[in-house]
Formats: structure tokens, sequence, C-alpha cells
């Protein structure tokens, strides 16, 4: 989805992030090979804790946790700063911990889960910090509450245009992806209600781009196939109707993660499009760190956190797009804009007229 203009503070956490990233090895060689899923008990563990004075993230590298520590209490979670400390299996749940770690009486980590094997819990000295569970984690989908009705957003949208732009820019050539590939997979959550609105918002569940883009797409798809992988779209061009919706419906303090339409989405112009990936035999969606549309931290293409595997795919996915002229959103890992999109204009075409 899709903020268009980062805050200065935002830009700043993003350079500890990049070379938290540098640090622990980059992006992977185009043809690295992907990491193991950890064993159940182990990823059970894997999440983001906190509690008033600070927050833990335990993540998976090689089959073991590892934990990053940040103080404080505000709203900033990033975990640009510290670097990650392994932790030493005492048996059981219980973990030893690098000396220091969080300025607690004690040194020595005490998870709790629940009937299924989550974590609930870590328990380090005298303090408790509580999981923050996450939609994706508990099986469902990112919602807002929408300040109108569906009937009012559409109204709205209906009497607004788009706002005019000067200049010249190039004829708009949007192509259907599925028509230059067929073995591409589409989850379109717009034309669903399986989206952070919980409404239907497409009249047609289809995906277009911009040629170049789309061509770049399908190169990006071949690519990956003898990896065992493949694409799954989840939008691509949007009218600028819809963009006008979004930002009617979120609420003021979630409007981060939704483009204003008084300058429009890069997805408007045909340029931009949300992927990630799915096994090629199943052509079902493999597990990232965050799911789509997810409006939180976790969304960050640098966010450390997860497991080796799902940010080795992340990271792959990244590659593989940027290797063709993609750039990702910086707050969202499954948001891409193709080079050159300035020069397209700002479109409104109902996908059922393309």
């Amino acid at each position: 989805m899709v903020r268009e203009g980062l805050r200065e503070r935002t830009t700043r956490l993003f350079v500890g992030l990049g070379i938290l990233i540098w640090v622990l090895g980059g992006l992977p060689a185009l043809g690295a090979s992907l990491p193991d899923a950890p064993p159940a008990a182990l990823r059970g563990l894997v999440g983001f804790y906190e509690d008033d004075g600070g927050r833990l993230l335990l993540r998976e590298r090689d089959g073991a946790l590892e934990v990053l520590y940040e103080p404080g209490g505000g709203k900033e979670r990033t975990f640009g700063v510290p670097k990650p400390r392994s932790l030493r299996p005492l048996g059981g749940d219980r973990y030893a911990l690098a000396p220091g770690l969080t300025g607690a009486a004690g040194e020595t980590l005490t998870a709790t889960r629940d009937g299924s094997g989550r974590g609930t819990a870590c328990r380090v000295g005298r303090r408790t910090f509580r999981r923050h569970f996450f939609p994706e984690e508990l099986g469902k989908t990112f919602r807002i509450l929408p300040r109108l009705p569906l009937g009012e957003l559409r109204r709205r949208a209906d009497r607004a245009v788009p706002p005019r732009e000067a200049g010249d820019f190039l004829s708009p050539d949007l192509v259907e992806l599925v028509r230059l590939d067929p073995s591409l997979v589409l989850d379109l959550r717009y034309a669903t209600s399986n989206n952070f609105m919980g409404l239907s918002l497409y009249d047609q569940p289809r995906a277009f781009l911009q040629r170049p883009a789309a061509e770049a797409v399908v190169r990006v798809q071949r690519a990956l196939v003898p990896l065992g992988l493949g694409l799954v779209i989840h939008d691509a061009y949007r009218p600028w109707r819809v963009t006008k919706m979004f930002w009617d419906a979120t609420p003021p303090g979630q409007r981060d993660f939704v483009a204003n339409p008084a300058k429009g989405s890069r997805h408007n112009r045909g340029c931009a499009v949300d992927l990630s990936l799915v096994d090629l035999a199943t052509r079902r969606p493999l597990e990232m760190i965050s799911g789509f549309d997810e409006f939180s931290f976790r969304a960050r293409p640098d966010y450390p956190g997860g497991t080796s595997r799902q940010r080795a795919l992340r990271d792959l996915l990244r590659a593989r797009m940027e290797a063709e002229g993609f750039t990702v959103f910086p707050d969202e890992w499954w948001h891409f804009d193709y080079r050159g999109w300035q020069s397209y204009p700002l479109l409104n075409v109902p996908l059922g007229d393309l």
C-alpha cells in the first residue's frame, strides 16, 4: 500500500537498520540457497516482547535463538542500534543471557508459552516482557476500523477528481500481467474483503502495469523458477479513486501507511507493484516476517526480526526486484516502484475499462 514520503526521523532510523543488516552479512547473493525453517519449538518463541522500560526481540539465526534489547518506552521500535546476542540453552525454555544485556538483576531468560506452544512472555531477573502478537501470527489479516461506510467512501470518490499535474508525460501503456506470463499467481486483495479495510474495492480481480514495469516483473518471475519459487501479485495499477477511498477511510493516526490523494500514488501511475513469493510447485505463499499491508514496524524491509528463512526470502525478493530496476519502499517490504515512474501520469481508469 503506501505512504510515499518519509519523515526525517524514519530516514535516520533506517540508517541504523541498514548498518545492522550490513554487519549481519547484507543481502543474499542472487543464487544463494535458502536456510531451512527452524524447529517448531524454537519458532514458537520468535517474536516481539515488551515491558514499560524496554523491549526484547527474539529471533532465530542458524538454528539458534538470538536476542536484541532496546531500552525505552516510546513508540519507535527499530532495534537499529543494538547488536544481536546469542542465547545459550540451559534446558527447557531457560537461556543464559550475555551479562548486562538489560540491566536487570538476573541474566537468565525464562520463556513461558500458551497451549499451542507460542511464547507469551519472557522473564529476565525481576522484569517480565509480554509478547505482542500481530494479526498474521494469529492467522488473521491486519484491519483498520474504516472511518466511513463503503457507500459514503464511494460517493466521495465519485465526486472527487485527481490532482492536475503540469508537464509532459509518456502515454500510458498498461498491460495485464498474466497475459505476459500466466504462471504468475494472483491474490488481488482489494478485489476481495481480505485486506486492511475489510472491503472489496475493485470491480475486477485484474493486475496491470506500464509495459516496461510489467516486462521487468516477468523477468523476475523467470529468474525465480530455478529456485522453485514464483511471484504472487497483491496489487499493481490502482485507480486514483481507490487511493482516495483509502485516505478517507483510514484514521489520521494510521495515515503514514496510505498515500495522500492530493499527490496520488505510484500505483495510480501503473508503476508500483505489491508482491511476495510462492512455492512454485504448490503455488502457496511463503511465510514472511510480516503480513501484507500490516501497518507496523515489522513491515520495514530491513527489520531484523523473524527467522533466518523469512529474512532470506524477503531479501531475495528485494535483490531480484532491484536487479530489474525496482526500488523497495522504505516502510513496506512488499511494495516496489519501477524506475521512471515520474514519467507517467496519474490515472483513474476503472480496471473493467482496461
